[in-house]
C-alpha cells in the first residue's frame, strides 16, 4: 500500500516562499558568493523534499535556479548569462538539486513502505492471535469479518465456505457483495479485484485447495497483504474444523469406554446377587420339607441380596438425577456430630467391630447442610474406608472450621491410592485397578458424595500416600 502525500498549492506556495526567504536574506547580508548561496538553496531543496515528495522539490530546484542566476550570477539582475562557466555551474546545480530532490524521495517512499510493511506485520499478528480464540467453526466464521474490520481498518468484510449455506457478513458490511462473485471466486481459485464499487474479493487458499473466498470493501491493502491474510483465515478454518472432528472423536472414544465400564460394573454387580438369589431359590424350590432353619437362612440370603439390587438400582437413579439438577436440598442448620453419629449408626454393618476414632470439638458450631444428603456423604465415604482397609485398622473422623468453611474428613490406615488414581478416583464407575477384582462395587459410591458436595457449594478430594492410608475429605460452606 503506497500512500503518498497530496500536492496541494499551498504546499508549491511555501516552497516558493522558501526559495525567496533564502534569496532576500543573501541579499540583506550583502553576500554574493554563489557557492554558498547554491549550497543554501540545495539544502532547502532538500528538506523539501523530504518533507512534501518529489514534484514540489523539482518545483523549487527550478525556482531556486532561476532565482540563483536572477541575483547571484553576473550580470545580476537578468537572466543573462556573461561567463560561460555560470552555465556549467547553473545546469549542475540544477542537476544535483532535482537528482538530491529524486534520492530524497526514494529514500523517504522506502522508509514509508517500510513503516507500512512493519503495520502490516503488527496487524497480521494482532489478526492471528485473534483467530485462536474460537475452537468452533460456526463462532469463528460469526466472530472473523468483525475482526477483519476491526485490525485492518476496512469497510466490511464478508467470507463465504462452500460447504456451508450461510453467508458470514461484518456488523457494518452493507451487503453490497454479490454471493455469485463470493462463488466464481472460490470455483477458480484466482482472486478478482472490482475499482469502481471498491471490492477485493480473494479465495481463501489452504495451499493448492480453496476453502472459501472473502470479500473487502474499503480495501487498500497490498496483494502480499491480503494474500496473508487469506492464508491466516485458511488455516484458522482448517485448525478449528481439526479441533472439532479431534473433539468428536475423543467424546466417542470416551463413550465407548464409558458404555464397556458401565456394561462391565453393572454385568459384575447384578450378577453376583442374583446368582446368590437364583441359588437360593432354586434349593427352596427343590426341598419343599427341608430344614426350617436352612430355610430361614435362605430366605435371610434372598433377603440381603435383594436389598443389595434395590442399593445398586436405586444409586444409579440417584446419580442421574444429581447430574441432571433435580434433587433439591432441604438446607437447615444442623450439628455435624450428630450426622456423623447418624452415619457411623447406618453404616455398623460394614463396620462390624472396626475401631472408630471420632475428634469432633463439643461446642461444634451448627452448619447449614441438607442432613439427610450429608449422611448419605458420610456413609459412602465411611463404607469406602471399612472396604478397602484390613478389619484390625481404625478408621479416623474429624471435623474443623477454617477459613469460613467447614473441612471434614475421614481418614484410615489402609495400602493408600497412588497419585495417577487419585486424580480418577471421584469419576462414576472407576474402582481401583488392583481393586475391581476382589472388592465388591459399582463404583458410584464416591461419585454420588462429590455431587452431593458440589451441590451444596464445596469441594471434596482425597491425600494419600502409598503404603500409609488415605484421608477423604470434604468441605462446605461454614457462613
Amino acid at each position: 500500500m503506497n500512500r503518498r502525500f497530496p500536492s496541494t498549492p499551498l504546499r508549491y506556495v511555501l516552497a516558493a516562499a522558501a526559495v525567496a526567504i533564502v534569496i532576500y536574506g543573501y541579499r540583506g547580508l550583502h553576500v554574493h558568493n554563489p557557492t554558498t548561496v547554491a549550497l543554501t538553496f540545495l539544502l532547502t531543496v532538500l528538506v523539501i523534499s523530504a518533507s512534501w515528495g518529489l514534484r514540489v522539490s523539482i518545483f523549487a530546484s527550478v525556482i531556486a535556479t532561476l532565482g540563483f542566476n536572477f541575483y547571484f550570477l553576473p550580470p545580476i539582475g537578468t537572466f543573462v548569462i556573461a561567463d560561460p562557466q555560470n552555465w556549467v555551474a547553473l545546469f549542475a546545480f540544477l542537476i544535483t538539486a532535482v537528482i538530491a530532490s529524486e534520492l530524497s524521495e526514494r529514500a523517504r517512499r522506502e522508509a514509508m513502505n517500510a513503516v507500512e510493511r512493519r503495520n502490516d506485520v503488527e496487524r497480521l499478528y494482532n489478526f492471528s492471535q485473534k483467530l485462536l480464540t474460537s475452537d468452533n467453526v460456526v463462532e469463528l466464521l460469526n466472530l472473523l469479518p468483525d475482526y477483519i474490520v476491526d485490525t485492518f481498518a476496512l469497510k466490511s468484510a464478508t467470507i463465504a465456505l462452500p460447504d456451508r449455506p450461510d453467508i458470514y457478513r461484518s456488523s457494518a458490511d452493507t451487503s453490497e457483495v454479490d454471493v455469485h462473485d463470493l462463488q466464481i471466486v472460490c470455483s477458480r481459485g484466482e482472486p478478482r479485484f472490482d475499482t469502481a464499487r471498491g471490492l477485493a474479493l480473494i479465495p481463501l487458499k489452504m495451499g493448492l485447495r480453496t476453502v472459501g473466498s472473502l470479500a473487502l470493501s474499503g480495501s487498500s491493502l497490498s496483494r502480499q497483504t491480503l494474500e496473508a491474510m487469506s492464508s491466516l483465515i485458511a488455516i484458522s478454518i482448517e485448525r478449528v474444523r481439526a479441533v472439532e472432528n479431534l473433539s468428536r472423536t475423543e467424546a466417542a472414544r470416551e463413550s465407548e469406554q464409558f458404555r464397556s465400564v458401565l456394561l462391565d460394573s453393572i454385568t459384575h454387580e447384578f450378577r453376583t446377587p442374583l446368582t446368590a438369589i437364583k441359588a437360593s431359590v432354586t434349593s427352596l424350590l427343590s426341598s419343599s420339607h427341608g430344614d426350617p432353619a436352612q430355610q430361614q437362612e435362605l430366605l435371610t440370603i434372598i433377603n440381603e441380596e435383594s436389598d443389595r439390587l434395590n442399593r445398586l438400582v436405586g444409586e444409579a437413579a440417584e446419580m442421574s438425577q444429581l447430574e441432571a439438577g433435580k434433587v433439591e436440598l432441604d438446607l437447615e442448620p444442623a450439628s455435624i456430630r450428630q450426622v456423623i453419629d447418624q452415619a457411623l449408626e447406618n453404616s455398623r454393618n460394614a463396620l462390624a467391630k472396626r475401631p472408630i476414632d471420632v475428634r469432633v470439638p463439643a461446642d461444634f458450631p451448627q452448619v447449614r447442610m441438607d442432613e439427610s444428603r450429608i449422611r448419605e456423604v458420610l456413609m459412602h465415604l465411611i463404607e469406602n474406608a471399612a472396604k478397602y482397609t484390613p478389619p484390625e485398622t481404625p478408621i479416623y473422623i474429624g471435623a474443623e472450621v477454617r477459613n469460613q468453611q467447614l473441612t471434614v474428613s475421614v481418614a484410615d490406615r489402609g495400602p493408600g491410592i497412588d497419585d495417577f488414581e487419585q486424580a480418577l478416583i471421584f469419576d462414576k464407575f472407576y474402582r481401583g485397578r488392583d481393586q475391581r477384582t476382589r472388592i465388591q462395587g459399582t463404583g458410584m459410591g464416591l461419585a454420588i458424595a462429590k455431587a452431593i458436595v458440589e451441590a451444596h457449594g464445596g469441594t471434596i478430594g482425597v491425600t494419600s500416600q502409598l503404603g500409609h492410608g488415605s484421608v477423604f475429605y470434604f468441605t462446605l460452606p461454614a457462613a
